[in-house]
């Protein structure tokens, strides 16, 4: 249940600030915003017009165990009613974050006890805050947040100074070309994302500083040389280690995935919780993916909590809980390659060079084309060669290609699929993960993935499954058979689980045409009135046909319902039969929402041109940021 406090929270954009009291929360009047009491603890929230969030928890020198408690369970818990949307931050007195400090445009005032005098206070927005980012490395670039002084410049680095409304791209004379580059990336990505493109970026070389700058650093002082990026590189290697906070066995655990930066994007699954440790630095990071259960959700904080006392790590270490799609950039630095939402894949052509006819313009019609496979990850249409490996005792065993296309829950896959691209062979390893698979075997895949990838001198490119988050091209494999997967259990031999007598399987056909046929609990809630369903029973066998089933769907039943043996008994939704809900345990109410039946087309942009004196319109990308709207217009 949510706290009453949070009722308005987030309702209009804006800074709210409450005070944790005996366990209970009192709202802050605006005119003491910035003045924090160091027994105390706060609740902070920042709400931007779009709206997204910041909340953080403020933690005094002197508050009590208690109060920070208290202050762990109502920032969860906001971020809960906020729709779990919010990027969370501890603070600490003395300790606080750029962004944190960026609020109070007048500063934070301590007061160690009393009632303090008002002090007006005029809530600031994004575009005020100040910082300095230092950037620096050769292999791997690293931005470091410094105090906002000459004193933290030198001669041989990039620096990146954030003004709010000026980001400045500040180079040393001695600073190498990596840096200059990755320095204007990161600058680009903060004006982009962080700004919504609203700022202005200013690129500048040491002895040209523009007036703006000389007036927040004051005048430059002679600048010391900077430090070898080869110690720089010695000093920061294996500086970040990821890992899966998962509560699939029962208990919240966690498990390295990677013990050294950079990163790849891949490694995160949506279904999942992460923690990025920074801890040398002082920092956690917790990613949300938008899938992972509400527990791991939940617990990502505590997870978080827990992890640094297992490191020894300071009890002050700054923790951030990021939900996907709200990274910031000092999160994303830690990645080889960040990409905006799906990778869109490699670029097709459609056909060769032909005759350009004139046909109408319309622009309904324009998600019906056949090069958006690309969007989807789409290589080629799984033509290629196939191997699939079982995951058993910390090996990997061949899978009978007779049984290719059948996923066990309680089992881990590598699917090794070899293509040619352009007259070189190319690989991906698809790592499947059954959602009732043991911690050993979870380990056990990434290690073997590894494994094959290193046989192949390290050219394949890795992808990370989890059970019914299967990517459209690895369903094409199997060709026009759907992707079967089974409930639970396992497909090797003198596996300890046999079927449940009475089974059922949802087939469903997604936007892309794949087919799956994933095995749910045998129960009439889970029905859905768009799709198709086989129910096996010990007297039995079914066919359901939901009133929005494609006929694609139906044939895949069919193939279904022959693996199952026994002849099937067709029916249509409201035509069922007295037999088919008493095989269900009765009737239940489940999905009917004819909504769901729309072909929900998600946001594309096209870019359209008429320099031949045709009008001409293009796909650009699927997912787009203002950067590509940009490079439209050049």
């Amino acid at each position: 249940m949510v706290h009453k406090e949070f009722q308005s929270a987030g309702k209009k954009p804006g800074l709210q600030i409450w005070r944790v009291e005996k366990m209970d929360l009192a709202p802050v009047p605006s005119k003491l915003y910035g003045d924090f009491y160091t027994g105390d603890a706060y609740i902070v929230l920042f709400t931007t017009p779009a709206p997204s969030y910041n909340v953080h928890s403020w933690i005094g020198n002197e508050a009590s165990k208690d109060e920070s408690g208290a202050a762990a369970i109502l920032i969860t818990q906001l971020d809960d009613h906020l729709g779990g949307a919010a990027v969370q931050f501890n603070e600490f007195q003395n300790q606080e974050s750029l962004t944190f400090q960026g609020y109070f445009k007048s500063g934070i005032k301590y007061m160690e006890g009393g009632v303090a005098s008002g002090f007006k206070h005029v809530v600031t927005n994004n575009m005020d805050v100040k910082r300095l980012l230092r950037v620096k490395g050769r292999r791997t670039v690293r931005a470091t947040e410094m105090a906002l002084s000459w004193t933290s410049f030198n001669k041989g680095d990039c620096f990146i100074i954030d003004l709010g409304k000026e980001i400045y791209h500040w180079s040393g004379s001695e600073s190498n070309r990596y840096e200059r580059l990755k320095t204007t990336q990161m600058a680009q990505d903060i004006r982009d994302n962080e700004r919504n493109g609203r700022a202005d970026m200013i690129m500048i070389e040491e002895g040209s500083e523009p007036e703006a700058v000389t007036k927040e650093l004051g005048p430059k002082p002679e600048l010391p040389s900077g430090d070898s990026d080869e110690s720089d590189e010695k000093a920061k290697k294996n500086k970040a280690s990821l890992y899966l906070v998962s509560d699939a066995a029962g208990s919240l655990t966690t498990t390295l995935v990677a013990s050294s930066n950079p990163f790849k994007q891949n490694m995160l699954s949506p279904d999942e919780c992460y923690i990025l440790d920074n801890g040398e630095d002082n920092n956690i990071f917790v990613w949300k993916g938008p899938k992972a259960n509400p527990d791991e959700r939940k617990e990502a904080l505590n997870a978080a909590q827990k992890f640094i006392k297992q490191k020894n790590y300071s009890p002050r270490t700054k923790v951030q809980i990021i939900p996907a799609g709200s990274e910031t950039t000092l999160f994303k630095q830690f990645f080889f390659k960040w990409l905006e939402g799906e990778c869109t894949g490699q670029t097709y052509t459609v056909g060769r060079i032909a005759k350009v006819e004139n046909v109408p313009f319309d622009a309904t019609k324009l998600h019906g084309n056949n090069a958006m496979a690309a969007q989807h990850g789409m290589v080629d249409d799984g033509s290629g060669k196939v191997q699939i490996w079982r995951v058993e005792g910390g090996d990997k065993a061949p899978v009978d290609p007779s049984s290719y296309g059948h996923f066990y829950g309680g089992d881990c896959y590598l699917v090794l699929y070899s293509y040619n691209h352009g007259g070189r062979q190319k690989h991906i390893i698809y790592t499947w993960q059954g959602h009732k698979c043991s911690q050993d075997e979870l380990a056990a895949s990434a290690f073997l993935t590894v494994r094959l990838d290193d046989s192949m001198g390290g050219v394949a490119t890795q992808v990370r499954v989890t059970q019914s988050q299967e990517p459209p091209h690895l369903v094409s494999l199997f060709k026009d058979k759907p992707l079967v997967i089974h409930l639970g259990g396992t497909s090797r031999k003198g596996g300890d689980s046999k079927p449940a007598s009475t089974r059922l399987f949802h087939i469903r056909q997604s936007s892309t045409k794949a087919l799956r046929a994933v095995e749910v609990e045998a129960t009439a809630s889970s029905l859905n009135t768009n799709d198709v369903f086989v129910l096996k029973s010990p007297d039995s066998l079914f066919v359901w046909k939901g009133k929005g089933a494609s006929p694609d769907e139906m044939n895949a039943a069919k193939y279904v319902a022959s693996l199952l043996g026994g002849t099937p008994i067709e029916m249509e939704e409201s035509k069922e039969k007295a037999d088919f809900w008493s095989a269900l345990g009765g009737k239940k109410d489940y999905q009917t929402s004819i909504t769901l039946q729309k072909n929900i087309k998600p946001p594309r942009l096209f870019g359209c041109s008429n320099k031949t004196g045709r009008l001409i319109v293009s796909i650009h990308v699927h997912l787009f940021t203002t950067t590509d709207i940009r490079s439209l217009m050049l």
